[in-house]
């Protein structure tokens, strides 16, 4: 299994999941599976393991592979600096499409900003914005959501719907088509624009004892016409879906 894959999935775990730890210093590990649906033309969906490696502490904290700062953090608001993977990527060979394997490839990067959420009686508000650090797409993402957690018993289940706004930068480099691809591959050239995307994600967890627990989670994301209408995407939207247990200790 390549390590590409590998960091996409804990990607998902630590973005859509963030399995939570429930107290400072605290180091939670485990494995599960994961179901990726990708939006790009020919490119099948991919079934993986999901390592899970996560830190919670007063200054810092670690979920998957990214890791941030910390700095504002009480009982109800934090505000980090963060760093980490944005695994998104497109290979040409790996297309079934004839005209997609003669585009250029489109490669993953880091990403770099900050992040805030609040939390109350009434719910969850997380937001965040974040920056290519590795200059591959110039690009920039804003995500904000709202999420409502209901825990009965050992049973814990969030609930969100969110957006997520991709700049135009983002969105050229990984779904648009420069004149050259388009003259080798024959589809239409393209050059997208800025779009907000909304989404909808559940998580649910279950403490089987102090130490082991489970989770489920899963997003779909609605893509906004600026990616829809690329020749290189023949879907109208993009999911994720991960499972397994974890150990906090």
């Amino acid at each position: 299994m390549k390590l590409s894959r590998i960091v996409w999935n804990s990607c998902i775990l630590g973005a859509v999941l963030a399995v939570p730890v429930a107290n400072a210093d605290t180091w939670s590990i485990g494995a599960g599976a994961a179901v990726e649906m990708y939006p790009y033309k020919g490119v099948d969906n991919q079934v993986s393991p999901l390592p899970v490696i996560n830190y919670e502490g007063d200054h810092f904290y670690i979920r998957g592979i990214g890791a941030g700062a910390y700095v504002w953090k009480d009982s109800h608001n934090q505000l980090s600096l963060d760093l980490y993977y944005s695994p998104l990527r497109f290979r040409a060979s790996k297309s079934d499409d004839n005209q997609m394997k003669k585009l250029d490839n489109r490669d993953s990067t880091m990403m770099g900003g900050a992040s805030y959420k609040h939390t109350a009686d009434w719910g969850i508000i997380r937001t965040s914005l974040s920056a290519d650090m590795l200059d591959t797409s110039n690009g920039l993402r804003a995500d904000a959501a709202y999420l409502h957690p209901f825990v009965l018993n050992d049973l814990k289940i969030i609930p969100g719907v969110g957006a997520v706004w991709y700049s135009s930068n983002f969105n050229d480099y990984y779904y648009g088509i420069s004149g050259k691809e388009s003259n080798r591959s024959g589809l239409d050239k393209y050059k997208a624009d800025s779009s907000w995307s909304p989404y909808a994600e559940l998580t649910a967890t279950y403490k089987i004892n102090n130490s082991w627990s489970t989770y489920a989670t899963g997003r779909y994301t609605s893509l906004a016409s600026e990616v829809k209408d690329s020749p290189m995407v023949d879907k109208s939207y993009s999911a994720a879906v991960a499972g397994g247990v974890t150990y906090t200790f």
